[in-house]
């Protein structure tokens, strides 16, 4: 397979898709890691997960420049997904000292109980070519906190990071602990299918859904996308259209919470087109942000803009060769466009129109997806009641994509289920066990 650079569509490399027998060993090595790791203190695992974190910080040259070859991103964007790479690994070295507080009691008469949490065992990985390395870390790092194994393959697209990454982990976690396994889809498949103990995905519904028919009766953590709605009142402060576009804008779009469908009461509807439009014109494709990564990619984004019966569509300044897509804004569309239904991840925003803030309210949760959300207002009772009642796993207010390894995220609906970050995210790589004695 050839891997090529987003940025010119020049081949950058090639690579040969891991198959079963390398599928097969990568899994046994894991199997063969699981138990010396296991058994280390949490002070240990800790130790050695800073030292994994210190290794990705000294090289981070050297992983800017992968990333950057399989993304296209500035080089501004990557340097700081990476130092959240190691931030994340420092904070699951630090939780995997804390764990989750056993209950432990007399519950029956002359008994006393307590549970232990343990963990699944190896985990099979499969993260997207959006955030190559910054995903493989929201997943592997508390999976290895918690104790267990794990075998990541990152997108067709994407390899380079990732594998340098599990050659590090290699030198400081020991062998078999992290291992990457480059590949294509069918890559994938072989290892849901192949004798991983929990498969953590982040990618498509649709790729999701079959990895969960697959899956049979192991545990699976699925992140399947957004189409975020944003509800933007008439008293929204004056920092909304700059903040969106931003966020709207940052790695290109391709983000599975980033803002997508705004969504206006009548009386301001023309105030955000206008001044979203002028904030997507700061925003330039080939200055402020990347291209699109693929493709496959720029044939979806290309499809569900023409496709849309928008009868106002603003296209932003910028690059539009390649894989390059300019900032889009698209206005007065049917409440079913494929534009609002879809997620184009891509640099897109559609703005729609209610009647009332229930109205609102009833079209940001009209579709399948529930990742994320956000409420722009000045009016802080309307925004908590609407924060509470939006269909999503995160929202914001009067802010969008501002995320911490201390708070959790997780998808409902179409856009899946299980938790990210956070201390909650290690009781996704570990089960229960009940103990009780005879007293």
């Amino acid at each position: 397979m050839d891997l090529i650079d987003p940025r010119t569509g020049a081949v950058r490399g090639a690579l040969e898709p891991a198959r079963a027998e390398r599928v097969a060993e990568a899994v046994a090595a894991a199997r063969l890691a699981t138990e010396p790791w296991r058994a280390l203190t949490p002070r240990e695992r800790e130790r050695r997960l800073d030292a994994l974190a210190d290794l990705v910080e000294r090289h981070l040259a050297e992983y800017t420049a992968l990333e950057q070859a399989g993304t296209g991103k500035p080089a501004d964007e990557v340097t700081g997904e990476l130092r959240n790479v190691a931030d994340l690994f420092r904070f699951y070295a630090g939780a995997a000292r804390t764990g989750t507080a056993p209950a432990a009691g007399r519950y029956l008469p002359g008994h006393e109980s307590w549970v232990r949490w343990e963990p699944i065992g190896v985990v099979g990985a499969v993260v997207p070519w959006n955030y190559p390395l910054l995903m493989a870390a929201w997943r592997c790092a508390p999976a290895l906190a918690a104790g267990n194994t794990v075998v990541v393959k990152p997108a067709e697209t994407t390899p380079d990071s990732v594998a340098l990454l599990a050659e590090h982990a290699a030198q400081v976690l020991g062998d078999g602990v992290l291992t990457a396994l480059p590949g294509d889809r069918e890559t994938g498949r072989l290892l849901v299918a192949s004798g991983v103990d929990m498969i953590a995905f982040t990618g498509s519904a649709a790729a999701g859904a079959d990895i969960a028919a697959r899956a049979g009766h192991r545990r699976v953590s699925l992140e399947l996308g957004g189409n975020s709605p944003v509800l933007v009142l008439p008293d929204a402060p004056a920092h909304t259209w700059a903040a969106l576009a931003e966020a709207c804008t940052y790695n290109a779009g391709q983000s599975c919470a980033a803002p997508a469908r705004v969504i206006t009461l009548e009386e301001n509807h023309e105030q955000v087109v206008t001044a979203l439009a002028a904030a997507l014109a700061e925003r330039r494709a080939g200055r402020d942000f990347g291209p699109l990564n693929n493709p496959d990619q720029a044939a979806r984004y290309d499809r569900v803009l023409g496709a849309s019966a928008a009868e106002r569509s603003i296209t932003a300044p910028g690059r539009t060769d390649g894989l390059w897509r300019p900032a889009t804004l698209l206005a007065d569309l049917p409440d079913d466009d494929p534009a609002v239904l879809e997620e184009a991840f891509g640099p897109l925003l559609t703005v729609q129109r209610a009647a009332t803030a229930e109205d609102a309210l009833a079209l940001a949760n009209g579709v399948p997806q529930a990742l994320a959300a956000s409420v722009w207002t000045a009016d802080l009772t309307a925004a908590l009641d609407l924060t509470a009642r939006l269909h999503a796993g995160e929202t914001w207010l009067n802010c969008h994509l501002v995320q911490s390894a201390e708070l959790p995220h997780s998808g409902r609906g179409a856009s899946g289920h299980g938790t990210d970050l956070s201390v909650l995210a290690l009781q996704e790589y570990q089960r229960p066990k009940t103990v009780t004695v005879r007293l």
